[in-house]
């Protein structure tokens, strides 16, 4: 099918050829005979109810240093001129990615927009997943330092990391006898108004943190990432390990609860992070992994996900 793509997203020019899944998803629709632009939210602008973009026609290609090769820029209108519209900038989910959401929200009636910025909005990464709390640790999302005292004295062992973060960036661990916490907590909250995210601590992280991938609210492939000896964060941009792995009965459970809402919330492209069978995150701005899980498994996410869009674009 011949289709018009826009990706909003970081500098292709700037991916990782290896890892990147928006780079991935591009190289499958181009194979696919689609036309691919690509544009950053700063070049973004609302006239009226008129959304445009300043995008740059892109060719993708695996040549390290070279991942695109660019036509002139144009200016398209969102709503008229693009089929499909991929908003896969990474985090921080600050008041730009918000606004950025607004923006195409406006045009998702005529255009269709993946994941959905109106469910994208709604969707905090740490925030979500507290619908499903019975198959999450114990959590506290709180600014106050004496319920975060009180959490620890309560768990002892614990986790406090950034609420709005991403790729394991401010992730801390501290354990019973670890005298930092007030410290800890002056220097996040001299940062940022935002509460931190307090979670009890998973031996289990010790053998990895799994990230499954699921479109349309179904599991379609999963890798595991281990933490370097010694390490809590199994982020893969930190350090950590992919391996291949199966789902168990645990991990199948948070997906068959989860998958309806991910579903009703138009989050097409979502990646979850399992330690232990316990759901700790719901990924869904910019959800990566799809290439190390074709690598270790030859799941070809990507297919996956072009073929579910087609059959989106089928309905509307």
């Amino acid at each position: 099918m011949s289709l018009r793509v826009a990706i909003q997203m970081d500098p292709l020019e700037n991916v990782n050829i290896d890892g990147d899944t928006s780079f991935a998803l591009a190289e499958t629709a181009q194979a696919r005979g689609m036309e691919i632009f690509v544009y950053e939210p700063k070049d973004m602008s609302l006239e009226g109810r008129r959304v445009t973009a300043r995008v740059r026609p892109a060719k993708v290609q695996r040549v390290k240093g070279t991942p695109g090769i660019f036509g002139e820029a144009v200016t398209l209108d969102l709503a008229k001129d693009v089929d499909v519209i991929l908003m896969r900038q990474d985090p921080p989910f600050d008041l730009s990615y918000i606004t950025a959401c607004h923006l195409l929200e406006l045009v998702s009636e005529e255009t269709l927009v993946l994941n959905d910025p109106a469910g994208v909005r709604s969707s905090p990464e740490k925030i979500l997943p507290l619908l499903f709390a019975d198959l999450m640790p114990p959590t506290l999302v709180s600014r106050d330092p004496r319920a975060i005292a009180a959490f620890r004295e309560t768990h002892k062992d614990i986790i406090v990391k950034p609420l709005y973060g991403h790729g394991g960036a401010g992730v801390f661990r501290l354990k019973p006898d670890d005298s930092n916490l007030d410290s800890l907590l002056e220097l996040f909250f001299s940062k940022s108004r935002e509460p931190v995210m307090v979670q009890a601590f998973l031996p289990a992280v010790s053998e990895g943190d799994k990230r499954i991938m699921l479109v349309d609210g179904k599991p379609v492939g999963a890798l595991n990432r281990r933490p370097q000896s010694g390490q809590v964060r199994s982020n893969l941009v930190v350090g950590g390990t992919a391996e291949k792995t199966e789902l168990s009965d645990a991990d199948r459970l948070v997906c068959e609860t989860i998958g309806p809402e991910l579903r009703r919330r138009g989050l097409v492209l979502a990646g979850i992070d399992v330690i232990g069978g316990r759901l700790t995150e719901i990924n869904v701005t910019s959800p990566t992994g799809v290439q190390a899980i074709k690598r270790l498994s030859g799941i070809d996410i990507p297919a996956i996900f072009w073929d579910s869009v087609q059959e989106k674009l089928a309905q509307r």
